[in-house]
Order: structure tokens, then C-alpha cells, then sequence
């Protein structure tokens, strides 16, 4: 399956997965399980809630599809532990993740937009084009929103209002955004 049905597959499955977050980190340095488990606690914990047996079970899921490669180290005193590596379709793949917008979800954008910009944010001018194109995306997602909102007929109340409180969630992100731009000192 190539890299682009696979991206697909999991946005139109709605299959949030923190999966990305551990291609990124091991796009930094390989790493082992339960270190790459304690640094998505610890850096991303407030985004995804993971269990350190889920962790495993991806690490095991992307080593099958061959983003990853294992190998076991012995240690002096130590049980063995298995070492990860990013492969070169890994990382072409958490790239190709990396430089895409996020949907206009309110959770997809705090899931994975949020972990886009944890790993974009060493580079300013990528930070920066990853926060402007998440802009235009829900500028774009609330004039569809707005324009459903147009054709539904008065009587049908609880589909305008519910149409309504997606435009001010979405809305709401852009304020966020202009927080993260502040936050990041990129004016």
C-alpha cells in the first residue's frame, strides 16, 4: 500500500492514532519502547492518552508495514531491549504527514495539528507555513459550514444551530492559532 492510500485510509476512517507522534520522535533518534512511550507522556500527554501496552502495539504495527526496524540490544545487567529505528519509508511518510493541514475537526486539529506543530516548531519558517495553511484550511472549512448553514430551511433549528456551533468552534481555533504563532515568537 503506498504511503498516500495509507494517509487516506486513516482520514477517512477518522483513526486518529498517535502513530505519527512516534515516527517524529524517532525521526530525532532511534529509541526504544519505553523511552519513545515516557516522551509522548511527557511532551504530548496532554494531547494523546496512550497506554505504554498501545504504545508497544503500534510500535509492533509499524514495524510489520515496514516504517520501522527493530533490534535487539543486549545490556550489561540489563534485560535485552528492542531498539527502533525510522526507515527511509518512515520517514517519508511521517514527512509526507508533516506537511499537510489538519481537517477542520476540532479534535483532529488537537490531536494531530498540535503534534504537527510539536515536531515543526524547531524550524520557524515551517512552523510558520504549517500554522498559515491551517488558517486558510479553516477559513475554507467555516465558508462551507456557513453557506450549508444558508440553505437550511428556519424551521429546521437544531441542524442551524448545530452548524452554528461548528463555525464558532472553528473560529475559536483561529484565535488559537494566533496564540501558537505568539507562543512560538513567529510574527
Amino acid at each position: 500500500m503506498s504511503i498516500s492510500r495509507d494517509s487516506a485510509r486513516a482520514s477517512k476512517s477518522g483513526g486518529l492514532s498517535p502513530e505519527y507522534a512516534l515516527l517524529g520522535f524517532l525521526s530525532l533518534r532511534q529509541s526504544h519502547g519505553y523511552e519513545l512511550h515516557r516522551q509522548l507522556v511527557e511532551d504530548l500527554g496532554q494531547i494523546w492518552r496512550v497506554s505504554l501496552s498501545q504504545t508497544y502495539n503500534i510500535l509492533a504495527r509499524l514495524e510489520t508495514q515496514g516504517a520501522i526496524a527493530g533490534e535487539m540490544l543486549t545490556q550489561e545487567k540489563l534485560p535485552a531491549r528492542r531498539q527502533f529505528n525510522l526507515t527511509a519509508m518512515g520517514r517519508a511518510r511521517f514527512n509526507e504527514w508533516l506537511n499537510q493541514p489538519t481537517s477542520c475537526s476540532v479534535h483532529a486539529i488537537r490531536l494531530e495539528f498540535t503534534t504537527r506543530l510539536y515536531f515543526a516548531a524547531s524550524n520557524p519558517a515551517m512552523a510558520r507555513d504549517l500554522i498559515d495553511a491551517q488558517v486558510i484550511e479553516i477559513q475554507r472549512g467555516i465558508a462551507r459550514l456557513q453557506e450549508m448553514q444558508a440553505e437550511i430551511p428556519q424551521a429546521q433549528t437544531f441542524n442551524r444551530l448545530g452548524l452554528g456551533l461548528r463555525v464558532r468552534q472553528l473560529t475559536s481555533i483561529l484565535e488559537w492559532l494566533s496564540e501558537c504563532r505568539d507562543a512560538l515568537g513567529l510574527k
